[in-house]
């Protein structure tokens, strides 16, 4: 058994060859906010740490997808984003990240489609995940993925059809 010196070793290792594949994920599944991944992926990361001495190596990637997928979906079930945010202050203009700013008409018609629709979406075409692994990160069928990722391919299309050659 391991000791807990070399898990966490093992776990930032881990976290510092993921992590930005994570943030990136989660920043399409919210529609381009990156604070709000920035926050999500720190949920996750959690929950994987929690759980880090019971995965199998072979796993832990498709389970770091998972907690992303279902922080991001516990996240907007959340009561506290739903409620209306008072302040005195006018909110800071987000950044647009320098890797999606020639990508900002396709996140503008991610955020269009419903959740998991985006999600089978950006797993399959974006990430490039097999149809077993996008299943095992949404929590689903095969079948379900194939699907909402034909179903959300179709609509990007009817919603930019001048690029419509640009959606496999």
């Amino acid at each position: 058994m391991k000791g807990a010196v070399e898990r966490d070793r093992e776990f930032t290792e881990f976290v510092v060859r993921q992590r930005a594949s994570l943030v990136r994920v989660a920043t399409l599944l919210l529609g381009n906010d990156r604070a709000q991944a920035e926050d999500v992926v720190q949920t996750a990361l959690t929950r994987l740490y929690l759980r880090w001495p019971r995965l199998r190596s072979d796993s832990v990637e498709a389970y770091a997808r998972r907690c992303v997928v279902n922080a991001v979906t516990d996240d907007r079930r959340s009561l506290f984003r739903r409620r209306e945010r008072v302040s005195d202050q006018l909110p800071e203009v987000a950044a647009v990240d320098a890797q999606y700013r020639d990508g900002a008409p396709l996140m503008a018609l991610l955020a269009k489609l419903p959740k998991r629709m985006r999600a089978a979406v950006v797993l399959r075409c974006v990430e490039g995940l097999s149809t077993a692994e996008a299943a095992a990160a949404m929590g689903c069928s095969e079948g379900n993925v194939k699907s909402q990722t034909a179903r959300g391919l179709e609509r990007l299309r009817e919603m930019y059809p001048k690029h419509a050659h640009d959606f496999v």
